[in-house]
């Protein structure tokens, strides 16, 4: 349906399009803290609804800009066209927007009524019941599933009528703690199609994360498996969720399916889900629900405190997810989607499920690693599945780079159109690498940024015209509707080229969270307090003369040398394009003499012989490409760094590890590995001590 639409739009764009002026329309520039032009009018007339062939963005010379600056400028007349021709509502919306970033007021679509399963699902199943919507690629490569648009839907109404009969209604919350699989996917369907709200809870969280999560929502029924694999290896998921149920009063009931043969304890409240949904009908009565009803919410860690549940809604999240997977990746009908991301993350949510499922598309679900069984299993999938589009992380890139260029060459990748990077922003080397082992330097490669607050895609080189230059490394171009600006310390906006500052985001757009769940306050001052009348994003950007971004970082990343201002990023990517050293981390830390210096802490691969002789050429190549200021005091080489699950560095715990504050770490829910902390402790001990001795 939203191709055809789409489609049909495209003559009506071209119309209006030609009987504007051919100058290029300039995006109003808001006055800082005046909230303009941040509210949106209702209605739809005064504008065409050309911008519902935003598909066509790259049909013909000059498009694009035209379609950036209507969307910058008509907020309302933009999304509104699109929103009517690609969802499928049950009540039309009155009210395009009604958005006020100054008490972080944010609506779309309003007076609007639909359901998200029935535009994943029904729509689809409608036209074309036996399309592949789901292709499950296990853990044991050769062993994937594929599973039907009919047989989702059916999947997802037996799991809906099963949490009605265990007493889910409109607005409750289930938690979803498993790992990536189809029944994960309907779980969250269902959950949509009751008006439920779900928060998937990645299948790797300590049962005390798991625990905190569940109460801060106060869900009423957690879903799970009975166990987990994961290369090779069996994770004991329900076993964790029995001992966080230990303290979450609210829990009435777990639903408890099998991945595995092996039996688990089964208590009172524990009721196997396979069994129940047997007893289920195949159908169940879509809840039509509100514009700004919850869909989900999904939780992110701070440095201190409690995790943030921010909470996404329904029409917007879900148009703003599936015009970002069509657009950025350029998808078309018959495409095979593989976003290797976990589904516990903000990642898969949007390209693993909303996005490409409102498509149509047919959506690969990554349940292993990428060295299981050895470093080739992301390009041994894409050659059995013939994936077109493939979305992974820097952090997996550049652990791939260690192995070689055998691995890849080994299989065929000719069906890839395009590849993509999310998560951090990625290294020159690992970028090459990327577009030219593994995409034979024919396929598009749109580095992306986004956040799970953003909801999709913010910045990538696609869409844009046809043939337009992709830079390395570099995100470059907002996405429509999404208007940044630069801001200096002072707080005010940093105009022209060449330029830095902290990237905020002048008005609203559909994907954005609407607020953190039973705090809205917190909302507020973490991402519209520092930049009065602006989203403020937390990291810092660059601005080309070209007026394209590159993301460098944390704005806690920057670090102030003598009076120079550094991101940790440029510093990164100067050592990483060092043959030997696939991985690096840089942070701050107090100088005597400086006020800060900068910290590296490095990988090596596993063939180096001389450490201290690629320590002086980082060193020298740190000085010719940024300057001798910029050169790091200390150098460690580590086995690993400490990293999220879905694949980030921690630095803030490297920096509490080299300025004595290791026995205070804070929130360390999201770290893949716990014992990497003890590790760099101890090289660092030993690096001390040698230093030492050499005195």
């Amino acid at each position: 349906m939203a191709a055809r639409s789409l489609g049909r739009s495209v003559g009506r764009l071209l119309g209006s399009l030609r009987g504007r002026s051919g100058q290029p329309v300039q995006p109003l520039q808001p006055l800082r803290g005046m909230g303009a032009p941040r509210r949106g009018a209702s209605g739809l007339s005064g504008s065409a609804p050309a911008a519902a062939a935003a598909a066509a963005a790259a049909a013909q010379p000059g498009l694009y800009p035209a379609l950036s600056a209507q969307a910058a400028r008509e907020p309302a007349a933009f999304w509104g066209p699109l929103a009517r021709d690609t969802l499928v509502w049950d009540t039309p919306f009155h009210t395009v927007w009604d958005c006020d970033f100054s008490n972080a007021k944010i609506g779309w679509f309003l007076g609007g009524q639909l359901n998200v399963s029935v535009n994943c699902l029904d729509q689809h199943v409608q036209k074309s019941p036996e399309s592949v919507a789901l292709i499950w690629e296990r853990d044991e490569p050769g062993t994937e599933v594929r599973i039907t648009y009919r047989e989702l839907l059916e999947t997802t109404c037996r799991l809906a009528n099963t949490l009605k009969r265990h007493g889910i209604r409109r607005g409750d919350r289930v938690a979803i703690y498993m790992p990536v699989s189809p029944l994960a996917v309907a779980s969250m369907l269902a959950c949509a199609r009751i008006g439920a709200v779900h928060t998937v809870i990645f299948a790797g969280f300590s049962a005390e994360s798991l625990a905190g999560r569940i109460n801060d929502a106060k869900c009423k029924v957690v879903i799970t498996f009975n166990q987990a694999l994961r290369a090779g290896r069996v994770l004991e998921l329900k076993r964790i969720v029995d001992e966080a149920l230990k303290s979450c009063p609210s829990v009435q009931h777990v639903l408890v399916a099998h991945r595995t043969e092996n039996r688990v304890h089964m208590g009172d409240r524990d009721i196997p889900l396979e069994q129940e949904m047997d007893k289920e009908a195949p159908v169940c009565a879509p809840e039509s629900m509100g514009s700004e009803d919850m869909l989900f919410m999904l939780y992110t860690s701070g440095s201190t405190g409690t995790p943030k549940g921010l909470v996404h809604t329904q029409a917007g999240y879900l148009l703003y997810a599936a015009m970002t997977h069509k657009l950025v990746f350029d998808h078309k009908p018959g495409d095979i989607f593989g976003c290797v991301a976990d589904i516990g993350w903000i990642t898969g949510h949007s390209y693993v499920v909303y996005g490409p499922l409102c498509n149509g598309a047919t959506s690969v679900l990554f349940e292993s690693t990428p060295v299981y069984p050895d470093a080739g299993r992301y390009w041994e999938t894409v050659q059995r599945l013939k994936i077109n589009q493939f979305y992974g992380a820097p952090t997996a890139v550049r652990l791939l780079l260690k192995y070689g260029d055998a691995w890849v060459k080994k299989y065929d990748r000719s069906s890839l159109r395009t590849l993509g990077s999310v998560g951090e922003p990625i290294n020159y080397e690992a970028w090459e690498w990327l577009y030219r082992v593994v995409g034979d330097g024919r396929c598009t490669l749109v580095d992306t940024w986004w956040q799970t607050e953003t909801g999709g895609i913010c910045i990538a080189p696609r869409p844009s015209e046809k043939g337009a230059e992709i830079l390395p490394a570099m995100a470059m171009r907002p996405f429509f509707g999404i208007v940044p600006v630069l801001m200096d310390e002072k707080g005010d906006v940093v105009q022209g080229g060449n330029v830095s500052g902290a990237l905020c985001i002048s008005q609203a757009w559909p994907g954005m969270a609407r607020t953190i769940y039973g705090d809205h306050q917190r909302f507020v001052d973490a991402y519209f307090k520092a930049y009065p009348g602006y989203y403020f994003t937390g990291d810092g950007a660059y601005r080309t003369e070209g007026g394209y971004y590159q993301i460098t970082g944390r704005i806690d990343d920057v670090i102030n040398i003598s009076g120079h201002r550094l991101g940790t990023a440029e510093i990164e990517d100067a050592m990483a394009n060092h043959p030997a050293v696939p991985e690096t981390a840089v942070i701050g830390y107090p100088h005597d003499i400086k006020g800060e210096a900068a910290f590296a802490f490095i990988v090596l691969k596993d063939d180096t012989s001389d450490s201290d002789a690629v320590v002086k050429e980082l060193k020298s190549a740190v000085a010719t490409k940024i300057a001798k200021y910029a050169v790091p005091d200390q150098v460690l080489v580590v086995k690993r760094l400490p990293k999220t699950r879905s694949g980030k560095v921690m630095r803030r715990l490297l920096r509490k590890i080299i300025t004595s504050e290791a026995q205070d770490l804070g929130d360390t829910t999201t770290l893949e590995d716990p014992s990497v902390i003890t590790e760099i402790q101890s090289a660092y001990q030993k690096c001390k001590d040698k230093q030492a001795a050499a005195k």
